[in-house]
């Protein structure tokens, strides 16, 4: 995507919105919207925008999980699923038959 193929002014949006409606659907690409020449806003689909957020929480969640291992503050996959294990086993027990 080259951006500058992306940059509309304000008053194309005004003028245009039914298009650029199908356009963004059909593309999926963004358009950023000027004002009086400066960058201020930009309009995506709505598909697009919900996955790019599932995607920075995602990420979010991964950057997480690597700090926690640079600190050493998590626990070993296997240890993680024995005590998963002994849990279920307690928890069985518990259920009368």
């Amino acid at each position: 995507m080259r951006i500058a193929d992306h940059v509309k002014p304000i008053s194309y949006l005004k003028r245009e919105v039914s298009q650029i409606i199908e356009d963004l659907t059909d593309s999926g690409e963004p358009l950023i919207i000027t004002q009086n020449g400066e960058a201020k806003l930009v309009v995506q689909d709505a598909r697009i925008y919900e996955a790019t957020q599932q995607t920075i929480a995602l990420l979010k969640i991964l950057a997480i999980g690597q700090k926690q291992i640079e600190r050493v503050d998590h626990v070993d996959g296997d240890e993680f699923f024995a005590a998963v294990d002994k849990l279920d086993r307690h928890e069985n027990h518990l259920i009368p038959e």
